[in-house]
């Protein structure tokens, strides 16, 4: 994407008094809906307002995850939101938000950790192999009732005697290997 910073610099982006975003590094008008988009792609953005000059990144960032609670369907439970109000203005104000940050970079250390054991699991897992070699046959026999339908490369219909041998025999091998496991 063309908002991508370099070499860890931070976009500018300009509001303007008529609520509109406009991105220094692309000369171009920009929404909330881009703004989300670069915090997703980990894109360093700082908001500013052009005329005082002032720090509106916060606020902006908020606006952000009120319309996305508004719109895509709501990430943060109303007892969450409530305990979070009730915290301004408490003693425990000034110390909340360090454990939000290190309780949200915990969250996605696990969610990497655990994203790559299930890929790792995945990978290793039989019935998982053979699970996607019986959607590989699924689809080309799929291909074959379908009139039209182009048959890629992989989804090509077998005709090769040999082949057709050579996969019945493997399609025995996967079952007596599925019949052992299921023991």
């Amino acid at each position: 994407m063309a908002n991508t910073a370099k070499d860890g610099d931070t976009v500018i982006i300009k509001k303007y008094a008529n609520r509109r975003l406009y991105n220094t590094r692309t000369s171009s008008y920009i929404t909330l809906d881009h703004l989300a988009q670069m915090v997703k792609e980990n894109v360093e953005f700082q908001v500013i307002d052009a005329k005082t000059g002032a720090d509106l990144t916060h606020t902006i960032l908020t606006q952000i995850i009120m319309e996305e609670e508004a719109g895509t369907g709501q990430m943060l439970p109303t007892s969450f939101l409530r305990q979070l109000i009730s915290m301004y203005g408490n003693s425990m104000q000034a110390l909340l938000p360090g454990y939000l940050e290190a309780s949200m970079d915990h969250f996605r250390e696990n969610q990497v950790k655990l994203r790559k054991a299930i890929e790792d699991s995945i990978g290793a897992n039989p019935l998982a192999q053979l699970a996607q070699r019986n959607m590989e046959i699924f689809k080309a026999a799929a291909s074959a009732f379908v009139p039209g339908a182009p048959a890629t490369a992989a989804e090509k219909p077998v005709t090769d005697p040999d082949e057709i041998a050579t996969l019945r025999s493997q399609v025995e091998e996967m079952q007596k290997k599925l019949d052992k496991l299921v023991k």
